[in-house]
């Protein structure tokens, strides 16, 4: 029993260590929120999410044609503004995965309602604060290394220049073109879909900061080398050597014979 109780008292102590020295800006908070928006966005969820994810969050519930949509608890108000706000959920439609609706269901003001409510279950990503997004301050230095960032942790799936990719199962990367700044630092906190979660022990604040500013950057930056064939890589490239190369020998080809004979 006393190598149980030891057991237990260094795991309350790790636990009471990281709540201490945890970043505060991965955790979300409840204090800018009014009890009176935590109980309307609770009321928004009930009326238009609770069929999926459970009348209390928990997850599990079921729709004729849908899959059981998955806990809320702990994803944070982050979450809640980049699903809803990019017109995600409520989810339409049951597929591989929820597409990005120009259309959004809900104005910003319920948006943050509902994602006080969630926010207030349970501890996790915050929605970014201003500062956490502004771009004007970031050097080239840091625009390079924004660069190098994502190109090691995000170019395999949104490709080089953030255009996006296929994925298994149908599944793909969305391209990252218009998409907004408060959206992509979302995304990167988040961890929608199939992306993975990088908080701030993985990629800091002001990393996510300079990715965000060389993709703002990549989207008006001029190519140098010429066409970018859509920046989707070899496989344009390769298409116009095939088509366009050997479409023009074919045709010299034949020319020539026509010219001998």
């Amino acid at each position: 029993m006393a190598v149980v109780v030891l057991i237990a008292l260094a795991l309350l102590l790790v636990g009471g260590l990281y709540a201490a020295v945890a970043p505060r800006d991965a955790q979300a908070t409840t204090a800018t929120a009014s009890a009176d928006d935590v109980e309307a966005g609770k009321k928004l969820f009930l009326a238009n999410c609770s069929t999926c994810h459970g009348l209390n969050a928990q997850g599990g519930g079921v729709v004729e044609g849908k899959n059981p949509g998955p806990s809320l608890i702990g994803v944070g108000a982050a979450a809640v503004d980049f699903q809803v706000g990019s017109g995600r959920m409520p989810l339409a439609q049951s597929g591989a995965q929820a597409p990005e609706v120009s259309k959004v269901r809900f104005s910003q003001d319920q948006i943050n309602q509902m994602a006080a409510y969630i926010a207030s279950l349970a501890p996790g990503p915050a929605m970014p604060t201003d500062e956490q997004l502004d771009t004007s301050s970031v050097s080239k230095e840091q625009l390079a290394q924004g660069a190098a960032i994502f190109r090691t942790n995000c170019a395999m799936c949104h490709n080089f220049a953030g255009k996006g990719g296929a994925l298994t199962a149908g599944k793909y990367a969305p391209s990252l073109d218009g998409v907004s700044a408060k959206h992509i630092y979302e995304a990167m906190v988040s961890g929608p879909q199939s992306m993975p979660v990088f908080n701030n022990n993985t990629i800091s604040t002001e990393d996510k900061t300079a990715i965000i500013a060389w993709l703002t950057n990549e989207d008006v930056r001029p190519d140098p080398g010429g066409l970018t064939l859509g920046s989707i890589g070899p496989v344009s490239e390769g298409l116009l050597a095939w088509i366009g190369g050997i479409g023009l020998l074919i045709g010299v080809s034949v020319w020539l014979g026509m010219k001998s004979s």
